[in-house]
Formats: C-alpha cells, sequence, structure tokens
C-alpha cells in the first residue's frame, strides 16, 4: 500500500524535475536540482529515488500510464473493433504527454546498455496497462505475444511521433495505423496457416508446448517471465 506522504514528495520532485530536464536530462544534475527545488530532504529524496534521475524517468514514464488508464476508463468503447480500441489507446497514451523533451531524453537514457532493460521493461509495463484497460482476459502464452506486438507498435510510434512536425501529429496516428495494419497481417498469416492441414500437424508440437505457458499469477509479478504449468 502506497504512502500518501511519500506520493506526494515523490510527485514534487517530479514536477521539479522536468523544469530541468529539457537543458540537463535525466542526470544527476537533474536530480539534485529538483531536491533543491522542492525543499525535500536529500536523503529521503534518495531513499525514494535510489539511482536517482533515472529513477524519475521511470516515474514520469509511469505517471503517463496511469493518466492514460484514467482517461481510457471514462472512454465509451461500445461498438468499436479491436485494431480501433488499441489504436486509441496507443493514442491516449502519446496524446497525454506533455513535454515531448522529456520523452526525447528518456528515450536517449534508456537507448544506453545499462539502462536498456529498465526501458524495456517501462513499454512492457504499457503495453500491459493498455491490455488490462481493453480487458483482455488472455492467460496464456497470447498474454505475452499480445504485449510483444502491443510493445513494438508503441515504441515505433513514439520514435516516430518525437520526430514529427506535421500539423496535430497526423503523420504519426497515420504512422500508427499502418503498424497495427501489418500486426494484422502476420495474424492473419498465421491463421492461413493453422487451417493448412499439412501446417496444422507441424505446428501441433510447438503450440502444444507453449500451451503449458501461463502469464503472471499477479500484477506484482509482471517482471516474472510467467510459469510453466507441469504435464498432468
Amino acid at each position: 500500500m502506497s504512502d500518501p506522504r511519500m506520493d506526494d514528495i515523490s510527485g514534487r520532485l517530479l514536477d521539479a524535475a522536468l523544469n530541468h530536464v529539457a537543458f540537463d536530462g535525466w542526470s544527476e544534475t537533474t536530480f539534485r536540482a529538483a531536491v533543491a527545488d522542492a525543499g525535500v530532504d536529500p536523503v529521503v529524496a534518495r531513499g525514494l529515488f535510489p539511482r536517482g534521475a533515472v529513477d524519475l524517468a521511470m516515474a514520469f514514464h509511469r505517471r503517463g500510464d496511469a493518466e492514460m488508464a484514467a482517461k481510457l476508463a471514462e472512454m465509451d468503447s461500445e461498438g468499436m473493433r479491436y485494431r480501433d480500441l488499441v489504436a486509441r489507446a496507443v493514442r491516449t497514451r502519446i496524446s497525454l504527454v506533455e513535454d515531448r523533451e522529456a520523452v526525447r531524453r528518456g528515450t536517449t537514457l534508456f537507448a544506453l546498455p545499462i539502462y536498456a532493460a529498465d526501458g524495456a521493461k517501462l513499454i512492457w509495463g504499457t503495453a500491459d496497462r493498455i491490455w488490462e484497460a481493453l480487458g483482455d482476459t488472455a492467460r496464456d502464452f497470447n498474454w505475452y505475444s499480445k504485449r510483444a506486438s502491443l510493445s513494438g507498435v508503441y515504441s515505433s510510434t513514439v520514435l516516430y511521433w518525437l520526430g514529427d512536425d506535421s500539423d496535430d501529429k497526423e503523420a504519426t496516428w497515420a504512422f500508427l495505423d499502418r503498424r497495427i495494419e501489418d500486426v494484422m497481417r502476420i495474424e492473419k498469416a498465421k491463421a492461413k496457416l493453422r487451417s493448412n492441414p499439412l501446417m496444422k500437424r507441424v505446428l501441433a508440437g510447438p503450440e502444444k508446448v507453449l500451451g503449458k505457458i501461463r502469464a503472471p499469477r499477479s500484477a506484482t509479478q509482471n517482471d516474472i517471465p510467467g510459469g510453466w504449468t507441469a504435464p498432468r
């Protein structure tokens, strides 16, 4: 359970950091400036964000995910195709960003080998929040394949958006639609393979193995690569 007082301090530090990120990136300089500006005890700040600005950058991304989930919960989805729901969710997540430079600096930070795993985890987390918001009930291998596909769509769209100067970001949304269409083509090709009698026999073994994979049992285990159900 979160502590409201610590949440408030974390929020103040993040808000203060955003005033410096455009100039100093997600760096130690930014972290120290945020601590000073927010008037937070350095020991408390370091306890909340042990790695300094790196953890602040992760908090910034997760704040965006939370805002997206809240926004999606307010939207009417009746009658919409699933692909359109996914596109709307990704568009919502990106549109909620008020500081594009903070995202650009974060992209640079998480491109570094030492922080690449953190960046991948954040993107996976965004995909997971989207599928949860859309009511995904998959608990088998599809839990992973859906999030992996959406992670690729989301991350590539963000990179395109960072360089998009078109009116109302129309070029980005067109790019997003093309990426989702690519995924749909792959799904159609997979369905065609499964309907082929010969390929159905070839794929029977791998699908049996994949069928034993399960999603994490709780939200606290999202960083664990699922479980393996022993054959009975």
